[in-house]
């Protein structure tokens, strides 16, 4: 067994009290059974974590701020009824479905020993597993209130992943801040799960090279060929603005994520080893609402679910090493634009379709295929806008807390200072870890970088 830091040895968290949180009236009949579309089934039921920090709110002590939190989440999931639902597998059809019959959502509360200037926000596998985040399988939405001895308060939110992917929570977080504040909310939740597959299937080959049906065991037990160690990070917007002028091409401007991809994956290559790997990989989560049709222009929008599929992409250990940022830059945008378009996503819903019954994952997040990385770009999520009657947040992002997972991943935030500084939350094996360090553009997040 590892020895404990000084830090977890110091950081303890107790659990005071626990509530359910139902829906006063939600929308559907008792049990309404909301079947799983075939996008969700490629989510892999992974727990989602977001966790945001708070500073000392004025005016408010730790039990108001619950009783508010509890008040408003009954609204909220009055709008986000599966959010308060359960999800169990069907015997008949072998595939997991959600029973909307309000079992609630439940609430967790906690204190902490420390201040939040005591906290490590860069090591998150010290910070968060069994202290900010516990998952109890019984409920797909969990959240939990933690109050510091400085009066400032964390709020980790754990949703399952059967209920949607980050554009869903985004939406269920900003609605939930919304009626906190006494606003409307700005989304009407689309729950009908209507991403169906055409008549007969049809799918381009390639998929069937990237994806592959799986099981719950096998997910869970994914071979690991490196520990994987769990990080925070802050990019500054300067760093950014560098790395998007060196990835020009003729004059051609490239995205922030392109630029920082081709950054990111020449930093990759440098901790392989050619003799064992000559190619390495690189992959892009990718949102299909902006390329699919939907009823109208606002379904595909505000529709809650799961709408993601993976870009990647393969090249020599010794091209991406040699290759300008511009280069590898060209690769990820090209890459990218392979699967951003509907006939894309219309494939991916009937190689499913081709598949089922059961799970489905990217092979390269199930361990096979070698060395590779996985970017989450998340520059809509709601981050500073995140008040929820006690202020703005002066952080939030995501991590998971998942074991086992085949890839390196890499989760970018927008910073809560709206200064167009990042958070990049990261699961790494520490060779990659030292590697990013060693440079100036991700830098360990600080109390500093928070201004705590």
């Amino acid at each position: 067994m590892d020895a404990k830091t000084p830090f977890e040895s110091k950081f303890e968290v107790s659990f005071t009290k626990k509530h359910i949180v139902k829906a006063l009236n939600p929308f559907p009949n008792p049990n309404n059974v909301l079947t799983l579309s075939n996008l969700d089934l490629l989510s892999g039921r992974f727990p989602v974590t977001y966790f945001y920090f708070y500073r000392n709110p004025l005016e408010k002590n730790s039990s108001s701020i619950v009783d508010s939190l509890k008040k408003t989440l009954v609204s909220t999931l009055e709008h986000f009824y599966p959010f308060a639902g359960r999800i169990v597998q069907n015997q008949e059809t072998e595939e997991p479905e959600i029973i909307c019959d309000n079992t609630g959502a439940l609430v967790v509360e906690a204190k902490a020993n420390i201040s939040l200037k005591e906290f490590d926000f860069y090591n998150l596998d010290e910070s968060l597993q069994g202290r900010l985040v516990s998952i109890n399988p019984d409920f797909p939405l969990q959240i939990q209130v933690t109050c510091y001895t400085c009066g400032g308060i964390s709020i980790t939110f754990t949703f399952d992943h059967a209920l949607g992917d980050a554009s869903s929570f985004g939406k269920f977080l900003a609605s939930w801040s919304e009626i906190a504040q006494n606003k409307p909310i700005s989304c009407m939740p689309n729950h009908k799960r209507n991403l169906f597959a055409r008549t007969p299937p049809s799918y381009s080959p390639s998929l069937d090279q990237t994806f592959a049906k799986c099981t719950m065991e096998e997910i869970m037990n994914i071979p690991i060929q490196k520990r994987l160690i769990k990080r925070l990070y802050f990019v500054d917007e300067s760093s950014i603005t560098r790395l998007q002028n060196l990835a020009r091409v003729d004059g051609e401007k490239r995205t922030k994520i392109e630029a920082f991809s081709a950054y990111v994956w020449k930093i990759m290559v440098s901790t392989i080893d050619k003799d064992r790997h000559s190619k390495c990989k690189m992959g892009w989560l990718v949102d299909g609402r902006g390329r699919m049709r939907g009823e109208d222009k606002n379904s595909m929008s505000n529709y809650i679910g799961n709408v993601l599929s993976l870009a990647f992409a393969e090249a020599s250990v010794s091209d991406l090493k040699k290759g300008s940022i511009a280069h590898v830059a060209t690769k990820v945008h090209e890459a990218i634009s392979k699967v951003t378009n509907e006939a894309h996503f219309s494939d991916l819903i009937d190689w499913i379709e081709c598949h089922r019954p059961g799970l489905m994952l990217s092979k390269v997040v199930l361990g096979q295929g070698g060395p590779a990385l996985v970017l989450s770009s998340g520059r809509r999520f709601p981050v500073a806008e995140l008040d929820f009657g006690f202020g703005s947040p002066v952080l939030g992002t995501v991590c998971s807390t998942v074991e086992k997972v085949g890839v390196a991943y890499l989760n970018q935030r927008p910073s809560a200072s709206g200064n167009g500084s990042w958070t990049v939350s990261a699961i790494l094996w520490p060779e990659l870890a030292t590697a990013f360090e060693s440079d100036s553009v991700l830098q360990p997040m600080t109390v500093g970088h928070l201004q705590l």
